[in-house]
């Protein structure tokens, strides 16, 4: 695990501890993927505004088996987990910011 600013990165091996408590919203990137970096400056904001949860980014490429675990088949993709389970995925390739903040709003009100 390492922590940058607000932001925590993963490791296959610290993963599920680090979702296991409160909510936690996971942004799973790669480094070729462009909208991954776009929306990373937009992640990086929400994890300093949001108290409400903690922020987590995993780079897919050094957590493949963890990736398939979670059944993710593209990139961007962001996972809100609630005491330890996936409550909710968005998954888009043209993911913007404003349809992220949107699904994690409605996403933390089901929550």
């Amino acid at each position: 695990m390492t922590v940058v600013g607000d932001v925590v990165e993963a490791t296959r091996d610290d993963f599920r501890d680090l979702v296991a408590d409160g909510l936690v919203l996971v942004d799973v990137w790669g480094p070729w993927c462009a909208r991954c970096l776009a929306l990373m400056p937009h992640v990086d904001e929400l994890a300093a505004q949001r108290d409400d949860l903690r922020v987590v980014k995993l780079e897919a490429p050094k957590a493949r088996r963890l990736c398939m675990e979670l059944k993710l088949m593209g990139l961007p993709a962001f996972l809100l987990f609630a005491g330890g389970e996936e409550v909710s995925r968005i998954a888009d390739p043209n993911l913007t910011a404003q349809q992220l903040d949107s699904w994690l709003d409605e996403s933390l009100a089901r929550a």
